[in-house]
């Protein structure tokens, strides 16, 4: 029957099997409550605009209405016996309201408008499922379809393997078609999805899939977990030392709170008193310094230990500081090689540069360095470490990295001139570089010029950047040089062999003894002359006392105790001198005129001066 608008009346046709009424002009469903030993509905091809009327239909089996004019899946929820639904080429935009068919066998949706694969719980019977030429982005829910086969996916919008996840999961699944998909353009793509679905697949798009093929998309999956394993462990060593680093910052932050570093301006004394070269209690960091690698760590009273660990810095952490290293970015990649990291420090290598944040990181130092890797160390950056912890390490760097030529001093509470002295303990060093943040020594105007002036011999080409010239080691002797070369000639012999360590001893012992006898000049000669005890004495007594004892502060108070007695009799001694000479100078022309007087009047008589003259030579001999 063709050219039908409504569903006829059957009633008396209550045992009715089978309906055919395909190919009509049928809008609406209606007079089918009585069909109840209906086993199939041919309905393809009519002008359906909804499925109302079908949940009466309990003995139904096949259901097919095809290419009509079908906007929603409904009404099904009666047809608990369906095994075929057939809604290809409608206008259904959802899948939905089909959770009820727990026997439906076959489903076809191909033809429409649905964007999203979803909603098929509960069709534990489906074995096939076909949404071919639908405009589907991404798939879920496939893997809660125990019994699926055979899955065609075919002329949608997939562009990802990723939106394929759920296939991952579907064990029964045997043929899967995925061709005129975006995803099918990559080089790769059925390896892709050969490695992650089912090894029960035998066909895809309609090709048979070979042992061979097997084999590669399993080595590559292989290859796959490892590198989402290294992925996710790189991840997380980030993570930890993202970490490290704001725990850096944090204790940072609290010793500084704890010390009570000196106001500086640019109008304040460069040098105080106490570090003045002729009061320096020890000299660690002559430019001739020889010390033995074996002797042991002497750490001043701000060294923090080295797990990062003191109590001092713990109990005054902030813990909720903002401070974001800037460090930390850009050097995670797969290039940087993580030495030592803790809850509180990082110490890593990138390339030629070795990091080092928090004062845990200076164990690293201490490590057996194979030969090629410390080699390899051009630059070494400090931060969130205090710089008197580093200074005991400075003849370790000398000693295992040959060709370091920077230093990069970030956060290290560098606040004297006199610090930098301890750098003279390197072999030699091209580039220096203080950051202005955390280190308050580049508040000083004089900081550059010391800097080339007592770390000459180390050959610096650039100080924080900026090139070294001859003009400025010129500017630098005119400003430190008559100050080196007083204190080391007016300093006494004994305090110079106090002051300087014992391979500079013995080159001050050899100067002015050995070569001062063989030359025929004394001692007092040769501090006169000065320059035979050569540059490298003055330059020496520039030194930062960075080695103090047990008894540091006890003999600290001593020794300033002992600088104000001096200077207070430098002082009075001075002041009487000046009392005198205006004295002097007030009586001088009556005592002058006395003196001639006195002489006019002895000589007078010239045989009886004579005579008295005799006598008092003779007395006195």
């Amino acid at each position: 029957m063709r050219g039908l608008t409504d569903l006829p009346d059957l009633q008396s046709l209550r045992e009715l099997h089978q309906l055919n009424l395909q190919h009509n002009l049928i809008t609406h469903l209606q007079h089918l409550q009585s069909l109840r030993s209906l086993l199939l509905l041919d309905l393809h091809g009519n002008r359906l605009i909804d499925m109302c009327g079908l949940s009466s239909l309990r003995c139904l089996r096949v259901l097919l209405l095809g290419n009509n004019r079908i906007q929603r899946i409904s009404d099904v929820d009666g047809l608990t016996k369906l095994d075929v639904l057939d809604l290809h080429n409608n206008q259904i935009c959802q899948i939905e309201n089909i959770s009820c068919l727990s026997r439906l066998r076959l489903l076809n949706l191909s033809g429409n408008r649905i964007t999203r694969v979803e909603n098929l719980q509960g069709l534990n019977s489906l074995t096939e499922l076909n949404l071919r030429h639908n405009s589907i982005t991404s798939v879920t829910d496939v893997e809660h379809l125990p019994r699926l086969q055979r899955l065609f996916l075919s002329a949608n919008n997939i562009s990802s393997v990723d939106a394929l996840a759920c296939l991952w999961d579907c064990g029964s699944l045997s043929e899967l078609s995925l061709d005129g998909n975006p995803v099918c353009v990559e080089s790769c793509f059925r390896q892709s999805v050969l490695r992650c679905c089912s090894p029960h697949l035998q066909l895809l798009d309609m090709k048979r899939i070979t042992e061979e093929e097997r084999r590669t998309a399993s080595v590559s999956a292989r290859k796959e977990d490892e590198k989402k394993k290294e992925s996710h462990k790189q991840a997380a060593h980030k993570e930890r030392r993202r970490l490290a680093i704001q725990n850096a910052a944090q204790q940072w932050e609290g010793l500084k709170a704890n010390l009570e570093l000196p106001a500086q301006n640019d109008t304040k004394e460069e040098v105080s008193p106490d570090n003045s070269p002729a009061h320096s209690p020890a000299q660690t960091n002559g430019n001739a310094q020889e010390t033995s690698p074996d002797e042991p760590r002497r750490l001043s009273p701000l060294t923090v230990s080295a797990g990062g660990s003191d109590t001092r810095l713990r109990s005054n952490s902030r813990p909720n500081s903002p401070r974001d290293p800037r460090l930390q970015d850009g050097s995670s990649g797969s290039s940087v090689q993580s030495l030592s990291l803790s809850e509180s420090h990082v110490a890593e290598l990138d390339g030629d540069t070795l990091r080092l944040f928090g004062p845990g990181a200076l164990e690293t130092l201490e490590r057996c360095w194979g030969v090629q890797t410390a080699a390899s160390v051009s630059t070494i950056i400090f931060r969130f470490i205090h710089y008197d912890s580093i200074i005991p390490s400075f003849l370790r760097i000398r000693l295992k990295f040959p060709n370091l030529t920077h230093l990069v001093f970030m956060e290290c509470s560098i606040s004297q001139l006199l610090q930098l002295a301890a750098l003279a303990q390197l072999r030699r060093l091209e580039q220096l570089t203080v950051h202005p943040e955390g280190n308050p020594l580049l508040r000083l105007t004089l900081w550059r010029t010391f800097s080339i002036y007592r770390l000459q011999q180390l050959n610096l080409h650039k100080i924080n950047g900026t090139e070294v010239t001859v003009n400025d080691v010129i500017a630098s002797e005119r400003m430190f040089g008559a100050l080196g070369h007083v204190a080391a000639t007016e300093t006494p012999r004994f305090r110079l062999l106090l002051l300087l360590e014992e391979s500079r001893k013995r080159q001050l012992q050899f100067l002015m003894d050995g070569r001062g006898r063989r030359s025929g000049q004394s001692p007092e000669d040769l501090k006169e002359n000065g320059r035979p005890m050569g540059d490298g004495v003055c330059r020496g007594l520039f030194n930062y006392p960075s080695r103090l004892t047990d008894s540091a502060e006890d003999s600290a108070s001593d020794r300033s105790v002992s600088v104000q007695q001096y200077l207070q009799g430098l002082i009075q001694s001075a002041s009487s001198r000046c009392v005198k000479a205006d004295a002097l100078q007030k009586i001088w022309p009556l005592l002058f005129s006395e003196i001639i007087r006195d002489s006019v009047l002895d000589m007078r008589d010239t045989h009886t001066y004579r005579h008295n003259s005799l006598q008092r030579l003779t007395h006195t001999h």
